[in-house]
């Protein structure tokens, strides 16, 4: 029986699942995913306080729709033998779907690095809110004002005093002017002091020693700096691109028999712009890959990727949130409104569960039309 395995269990890899169990249809077709853990962690929630409510068990949407769950880690993808090693056991495929995500890039030689905090694993952010419970008027220190740590920093804020610190000269560097006015109204709104252009040189126990020499005090420290795509890329393609993703084609295909998905894949948004490291591409990047997958095997037609219209959305706790449009980030919706648009989409990410026909149907719709986005009109009008 041909054999389609995906790696990775988050939002890439289980909407390849799903993907390729809507183009097997009735055909005679396996499909495994590998994955060590038996949850999906939807990490673009990690900030918030409750960290393990941002979990799906993994079962609930792979067991209606005949998708086998191997719990293990890749360590090994032979191409050249159609082979994967996982804990030690080959598993042959004939199509592979390279699905597992992305890291954050730890800094190498800091003194007390070992005493750093973060949000990028469910794990991390257990440490985190298990380190910080029961205290009152606690200090941070992130480390990065860039997406993640804007909202980390935003979501500390609502529970004691937080420094945000980055290299830029700008907080939301990578997120371009578009918008900086309403990110620093929410700072300041927040109470929420910034050290720009400088870093973290050393953590301590209770303390932490800035770059320009200046210590402050912090009961924990958030590295929120850097993410790159897995490892496992390496053994795909030798040209990478700078996150350390496999350039694919509109099919998503990287080689003959592998296709590349989520974060591992350099996949083209337009004739500027390659698919970024968020969830909102992630999943129909997903969704078509896995597709593929099966569909090349079964001698079905093929999907292109085709990118919805770019948005962001950045929570920004108690002082509400941004809904932008467009690589330029044109701010359509902020505030209350915008934190009110962050929690919808947090709700619309987790996948349909226990219920094959809904899994199915949404591996279908590459793309959701969200109710609470603002509508063109409105847009136009703003």
């Amino acid at each position: 029986m041909a054999h389609v395995v995906i790696i990775g269990g988050g939002f890439a890899g289980v909407w390849s699942a799903a993907g390729a169990a809507l183009a097997r249809g009735d055909a005679d077709l396996r499909i495994t995913l590998v994955a060590p853990n038996e949850q999906m962690v939807l990490r673009p929630r990690l900030y918030e306080p409750e960290p393990d409510l941002a979990t799906v068990e993994l079962g609930r949407v792979l067991g209606p729709i005949g998708v086998e769950h191997l719990r293990a880690t890749v360590s090994t993808i032979d191409t050249g033998r159609r082979v994967v090693v996982a804990d030690g056991e080959e598993i042959g495929y004939d199509r592979l779907v390279l699905a597992a995500g992305s890291a954050l890039v730890r800094p190498d030689g800091l003194p007390g690095g070992e005493r750093l905090f973060d949000i990028d694993t469910l794990d991390g952010a257990r440490r985190l809110i298990d380190h910080l419970r029961g205290r009152e008027g606690y200090s941070t220190v992130v480390v990065g004002a860039g997406f993640v740590g804007l909202e980390a920093a935003t979501a500390l804020a609502e529970r004691g005093r937080v420094l945000v610190v980055d290299r830029s000269d700008v907080v939301g560097h990578q997120l371009g002017p578009g918008p900086r006015a309403e990110i620093e109204s929410a700072l300041d709104q927040l109470g929420i002091d910034r050290r720009l252009g400088t870093t973290v040189a050393e953590v301590g126990d209770g303390y932490a020693v800035l770059s320009d020499g200046s210590r402050v005090e912090a009961d924990a420290v958030v590295w929120c700096v850097g993410m790159r795509a897995s490892e496992l890329t390496r053994q795909i393609a030798d040209g990478l691109d700078h996150l350390g993703r496999v350039p694919v084609d509109r099919q998503l295909r990287a080689l003959p028999d592998v296709f590349v998905a989520g974060d591992t894949a350099a996949a083209p948004f337009d004739a500027e712009h390659t698919a970024m490291q968020a969830c909102q591409h992630a999943t129909p990047l997903g969704k078509v890959a896995g597709y593929n997958a099966a569909a090349d095997l079964l001698g079905a037609p093929l999907r292109g990727f085709t990118p919805g219209p770019y948005v962001t959305c950045l929570d920004l706790g108690g002082a509400g949130g941004i809904f932008t449009r467009g690589w330029d980030r044109r701010v359509m919706v902020a505030g209350a409104e915008g934190g009110a648009i962050k929690k919808g989409i947090n709700q619309a990410i987790h996948p349909p569960v226990d219920d094959a026909a809904k899994i199915l149907a949404a591996a279908d719709q590459v793309y959701l039309e969200l109710p609470f986005f603002p509508r063109a009109e409105e847009e136009d009008a703003a």
